[in-house]
């Protein structure tokens, strides 16, 4: 698959009737920010980065790019999301991780976005591809909200997974793609979903939920049914199976950390 980078469309020309800030954050990613910064910039009318103590060249490639950059202590995806939104200087916020990259129709649209006379909605989204093994995982779309007017919704205060807290407001689907280049080898990816894991349990049990053998047992094989065969995943060769067996792996984890923190707090409990 053809993945191109993004560029004006020269058949908008007119004055936007509404602009857009982007909102990166970022930490020790000086192999990926500059892909991900110039491909917002046929779009951009700013790009904020939101750094949390990188020691690697991550500030000063932002700066050179032209972005405005802040300086905000790791306080959780959600709370850097907002950081961001706030020191924007638009309402209308666009936001993409370092690691991503917008294609040429999903620019496009942005473009086109910002000239329409009237819009149906204050919430947009749009399909992200993730790599694996120079494989493009495309079988099965997924619509990720990026798109947001700040004026209504902010980024809901969850651990991990977060987004605009849209409840049940309307969300239009934006076409082109959202280039996720996330895998760098699976030890990176390993020591990501021990991270995500620790989140996921950890907001699980704060909203209720507890560990429960059953699910223990089933929901890893189902993941991974769900992956390789519900999704097609089969369909990418060993890059597929490989993923799919990964991601059961992610949700043992997930519900096997969830009975550490039930055993913790009993623990505690008896003390």
């Amino acid at each position: 698959m053809q993945v191109s980078q993004a560029s004006p469309s020269k058949s908008v020309n007119a004055i936007p009737l509404r602009q857009l800030s982007i909102v990166i954050i970022a930490q020790n990613e000086e192999e990926c920010i500059a892909n991900a910064i110039r491909s917002c910039k046929p779009f951009a009318d700013e790009i904020v980065v939101v750094d949390s103590g990188s020691e690697d060249a991550t500030v000063q490639i932002a700066h050179d790019l032209g972005c405005q950059v802040y300086h905000n202590p790791w306080s959780g995806y959600s709370n850097q999301r907002n950081f961001g939104a706030d020191k924007a200087q638009h309402d209308w916020i666009f936001f993409i991780d370092a690691d991503e990259v917008i294609d040429n129709r999903l620019s496009n649209a942005l473009l086109e976005w910002k000239q329409a006379p009237t819009i149906t909605a204050n919430a947009f989204s749009a399909v992200r591809i993730g790599d694996f093994w120079d494989t493009w995982l495309d079988t099965r779309p997924e619509y990720h909200t990026r798109l947001y007017n700040k004026t209504v919704f902010r980024i809901k205060d969850v651990l991990v997974h977060e987004g605009p807290d849209i409840k049940d407001a309307p969300v239009v689907k934006l076409p082109g793609v959202i280039w996720h280049y996330g895998f760098r080898d699976i030890s990176d990816l390993v020591i990501r979903f021990n991270r995500y894991t620790d989140l996921d349990a950890q907001q699980a049990h704060r909203t209720g939920t507890r560990f429960s053998l059953l699910r223990l047992v089933l929901k890893p094989l189902a993941k991974f049914v769900q992956q390789y065969l519900w999704y097609g995943m089969f369909r990418q060769g060993m890059a597929g199976f490989t993923l799919s067996g990964l991601w059961s792996f992610y949700i043992f984890l997930k519900e096997a950390k969830l009975y550490e923190i039930d055993w913790k707090a009993r623990r505690q409990g008896r003390k």
